[in-house]
């Protein structure tokens, strides 16, 4: 097996996603959380956004007509800023520039809406990256392998010499029913690095 490739998910894996960050931010009560949490991080237009069928500023519009509207204000908060949560995991950026180091290709393959384009950018630019593939671009999301069947061809490569990281086991079964090795990330960037020794 000669891996050449590390294609990396970005949500806690690179970037710490947090609903609960943001709530505790922008609501007051534990039931105001309950019902943005539900509706909103929870809600079909979650998945929406990630696959490309509205935009991230489209997304309160739709979802506040099943909140109260008493929680109006705070959704909206939640809905415009939820990216405040997207900080760097501790170690994130050294762990990229390792693998730079050692003569890998980097890729991100992420769920993400537009929004993606915003606060990515400010963890690494884009450009440091040997490709960046965001699912609300292509109109399909992890894990379905039509995803990492489009990812592959764009950039050219071969399954087999990629090593998909990835938090959520689902996904990481789909990038290896495409025939990538995979890699399920619990937050130990030396256990991905150990893999590849």
């Amino acid at each position: 097996m000669m891996i050449k490739n590390i294609v990396l998910d970005m949500g806690n894996v690179l970037l710490d996603f947090r609903p609960e960050f943001v709530l505790d931010a922008f609501c007051s009560s534990d039931e105001e959380k309950a019902v943005i949490r539900k509706e909103l991080f929870g809600g079909p237009e979650w998945k929406m956004g990630d696959r490309g069928d509205i935009k991230d500023n489209e997304r309160y519009g739709l979802v506040k007509q099943r909140v109260p509207e008493k929680y109006h204000k705070a959704l909206k908060d939640c809905a415009d800023r939820w990216a405040i949560c997207m900080d760097p995991i501790e170690g994130a950026r050294e762990f990229c520039e390792t693998l730079k180091e050692k003569g890998y290709k980097i890729y991100v393959l992420s769920n993400a809406s537009d929004l993606f384009y915003v606060y990515f950018p400010k963890f690494l630019p884009l450009d440091f990256f040997d490709g960046v593939f965001v699912s609300a671009d292509y109109r399909m999301l992890k894990p379905d392998v039509e995803i990492f069947y489009a990812f592959l061809e764009k950039y050219g490569l071969k399954a087999d010499e990629c090593l998909f990281v990835d938090d959520l086991p689902e996904n990481v079964a789909g990038a290896a029913t495409a025939g990538m090795n995979t890699f399920r990330f619990t937050g130990d960037y030396d256990a991905v690095l150990s893999q590849l020794a």
